[in-house]
């Protein structure tokens, strides 16, 4: 490899924008909470704080089903205002490991309402640890309210006010859960309240769906990003029109990989989005579950894709410019960037490429 691939991918700035609340969690916190609760953890949910990989999920156990599964059972632990202000501290402390100075971490407040009085009382719990924990990192972490698609659409209406009404420290709405299921169209009204409130629409799709999803999702909701979206590949049109509008990608190869959407690393169709200029996000979508983190999206990218440091600088500002961060912050955070890609790896502090 040669010497200019070696710039070191955690001091790359980037921006985080697909991760989910419970999925941020570290496996050895859930092991904690868990056994202070006295709950029983599937085993590889256990073995995940001491074995590295241990939750990437076996051909021959793929899929959905049993990612919710686990999940449902991380989910558990989170039983108390102290534990979601953890895991919102804990996710801002690991992406400054990782040279994300902006995370946009996704969340359905309905999951843990039951626990501090409400759905507004769980938000602003998450929203004040997301101010205290930006102060103390320094990464700017912005939330988004998300809604279920296994829940009823009138749910998703409450769900958007809630978020409008907390829009500036609410900056997204989204739409999450098994695309499978429930009528997209049916969530329309609810992100038209988001977008009267200048929020970002950021709903999945075409993820475990193929292209037809995507362009009913756009049609319907009218996104600024897409989750994941990573099969709008297999129709050039729609591609060109998602380039087009701008709408950016959320993509998560490497559990594109757990959940058997493509059977190897080598099939995420990264670098063919890359050529038809799709502005691309990567993010770890539920690292508790998949095992990679988002430097290791950016590894992906480079080790298996072959992206070099110039293709990898444009990965990382495409995830400022699709966040909803200020333009001062992306401003600076891009010149971090270009930084980043000046710097001769092996040179010496202080030294760049004239």
């Amino acid at each position: 490899m040669d010497v200019v691939s070696q710039r070191d991918l955690a001091l790359l700035p980037k921006a985080h924008l697909h991760l989910h609340f419970t999925g941020s969690m570290r496996p050895a916190t859930l092991v904690e909470l868990a056994e202070e609760q006295g709950r029983r953890l599937p085993p590889s949910l256990r073995s995940a704080a001491t074995i590295p990989d241990s939750l990437r999920l076996p051909a021959t156990q793929r899929g959905w089903f049993r990612f919710q599964h686990l999940y449902d059972a991380a989910r558990a632990v989170v039983d108390s205002e102290a534990v979601m202000r953890r895991i919102v501290r804990e996710a801002a402390q690991d992406d400054a490991a990782e040279g994300s100075r902006r995370l946009e971490l996704q969340v359905d407040p309905t999951s843990y309402a039951k626990f501090v009085g409400g759905i507004t009382p769980a938000l602003e719990i998450i929203l004040d640890e997301a101010r205290a924990a930006s102060a103390d990192t320094g990464v700017e972490v912005a939330i988004i309210v998300a809604a279920s698609r296994i829940r009823h659409p009138l749910e998703a209406r409450t769900l958007a006010r809630l978020a409008a009404r907390h829009a500036g420290r609410v900056i997204g709405f989204g739409l999450s859960n098994d695309e499978r299921r429930g009528d997209t169209g049916a969530f329309g009204p609810a992100f038209e309240i988001a977008q009267r409130a200048g929020l970002a629409l950021v709903p999945h799709g075409g993820e475990l769906l193929g292209p037809a999803h995507v362009r009913e999702v756009v049609d319907a909701l009218h996104p600024d990003r897409i989750g994941h979206g990573v099969r709008s590949v297999e129709d050039p049109a729609l591609l060109a029109r998602l380039v087009e509008a701008g709408v950016s990608l959320e993509l998560c190869p490497g559990s594109n990989v757990s959940l058997g959407v493509y059977g190897q690393a080598e099939s995420v169709p990264l670098t063919r989005l890359m050529a038809a200029g799709a502005q691309i996000a990567l993010g770890a979508d539920d690292p508790l579950l998949f095992g990679s983190r988002l430097v290791d999206q950016y590894r992906i990218a480079r080790e298996v894709h072959g992206v070099d440091d110039t293709g990898l600088a444009r990965l990382a500002a495409g995830s400022i410019r699709a966040s909803r961060a200020e333009e001062t912050t992306k401003a600076r955070l891009l010149a971090g960037v270009d930084a980043w890609l000046a710097d001769v790896p092996g040179a010496g502090p202080g030294i760049s490429r004239g």
